[in-house]
């Protein structure tokens, strides 16, 4: 490292070349550097979701939950795991490491349940394994009201709303929620 500095001090415009380069690459550099606003980030989340339908939150908790998260707690990689258990639905949250590949993180969870399905009640339906996908997130949300009874809105919501914005392109999947 000294000799760099015994070959500055002897020759000025040299070390003044050599900076001036440095500078116009990395300028270059910066100029032509990518940067996205909004980057595509797949965060590997697995969702778990089990219905056993007429269940109390305990009965969930017990039954449910706790096996499942038992299971899966064992598959490699994992950065939280939650749940929560409400009357007739268990879902359990899996968050792996960002160097986790989502895909590989589903089917080791996949292979998990699999082998706990046979100890859970008979009256719950089949565990179904969800990736997290962000880009699926609702983007808009409609409330309809009207004077009139809540089978007519409803019924205006599903044939009319419905129809139309699900004509529109790049519409993925409209669900009603409420109503008769």
């Amino acid at each position: 490292m000294q000799w760099l500095a015994e070959v500055c001090v002897k020759r000025p415009v040299f070390a003044t070349m050599l900076i001036l380069s440095l500078v116009v690459v990395g300028a270059f550099s910066f100029i032509s550097l990518g940067v996205d606003l909004f980057p595509k980030i797949d965060f590997p989340t697995i969702t778990i979701t089990v219905v056993n339908p007429g269940a109390s939150p305990q009965e969930i908790e017990t039954e449910i939950t706790e096996k499942v998260e038992e299971a899966v707690n064992t598959v490699s990689g994992i950065d939280e795991l939650r749940s929560t258990s409400i009357e007739g639905i268990s879902q359990v949250f899996v968050q792996f490491v960002l160097e986790k590949d989502v895909n590989v993180a589903a089917q080791e969870v996949e292979n998990r349940v699999q082998t706990v399905i046979p100890n859970l009640p008979e009256t719950a339906e089949q565990p179904t394994v969800q990736k997290l996908d962000t880009d699926a997130a609702p983007v808009l949300r409609i409330v309809v009201s009207a004077p009139a009874s809540i089978r007519e809105v409803t019924e205006t919501a599903k044939n009319k709303i419905k129809e139309r914005i699900e004509s529109v392109d790049g519409v993925g999947q409209i669900t009603i929620i409420g109503g008769r």
